[in-house]
């Protein structure tokens, strides 16, 4: 059976930054998600990004993310900030409504948000009457600054468990479950930053999101460093288009 492919984006924004990165948001439905039908078009750090190069980064590191929830946390337990939202608070906002909308989408369906970070994203859900949530990152200090921003706000039903999606052996419990619905804002592009092999990297991404998403459930996704066009053909081994 084949995947179903959802995708949202701001087209002005897109038409504003045009010779610039991107951000977009991409709803998928997918369903027996491989990696084996994509293309290889990466070459060691370099990315190709609508003919134009990007080096690997510090935001493709744990070090880096592991220091910046250290400090977020700090600063949460010293004044109570809760850090940023990623892509901005009206990114998030705009998903949130998207899912809440989606006739397809249950108040008690499994949702999972890979690089759960702050936890925002879920918390946010949790407030709006969404009851099975879980927030995955392999960022430990990630993990403990959600943990305790949601038990700040009074909200005890989101897991959030430290998981690295690209570590094969890995025996997180939350990866041995199916969701309804994966939600990735910002993760595959700190993916796409990695040292060493993109190529490796997508694939095992690709599958990871596979193993964890039940048949034609929905792979929503946002980036700032990949087109509509490039992301279907990194997931189009298991995806199809639901609508533009």
């Amino acid at each position: 059976m084949d995947g179903l492919l959802k995708i949202t984006q701001d087209k002005k924004r897109l038409l504003q930054q045009e010779e610039s990165r991107k951000t977009s948001k991409w709803s998928y439905r997918s369903s027996n998600l491989t990696c084996g039908s994509v293309e290889k078009k990466f070459i060691d750090k370099n990315i190709k990004m609508e003919n134009k190069d990007f080096q690997a980064s510090e935001l493709g590191t744990k070090e880096f993310w592991e220091n910046t929830y250290k400090q977020e946390f700090t600063n949460f337990e010293d004044n109570g900030e809760t850090g940023d939202v990623w892509f901005g608070k009206k990114c998030q906002q705009n998903i949130i409504e998207w899912i809440k909308t989606c006739k397809e989408i249950k108040h008690t369906d499994a949702i999972v948000d890979l690089g759960t970070g702050n936890g925002f994203f879920l918390i946010t859900l949790a407030e709006q009457g969404f009851s099975c949530l879980t927030g995955l990152d392999y960022s430990e200090n990630a993990v403990n600054f959600a943990k305790a921003v949601a038990k700040n706000k009074n909200i005890n039903h989101i897991t959030f468990e430290v998981a690295d999606l690209l570590e094969k052996d890995c025996n997180a419990i939350s990866l041995q479950k199916k969701y309804q619905v994966c939600h990735d804002k910002g993760t595959f592009d700190a993916i796409s930053l990695m040292p060493g092999q993109f190529e490796h990297f997508k694939n095992a991404y690709v599958a990871a999101v596979g193993q964890i998403l039940v048949d034609s459930g929905i792979f929503i996704i946002t980036s700032c460093n990949w087109t509509e066009k490039q992301l279907l053909e990194h997931f189009k081994g298991g995806m199809y288009l639901l609508c533009n």
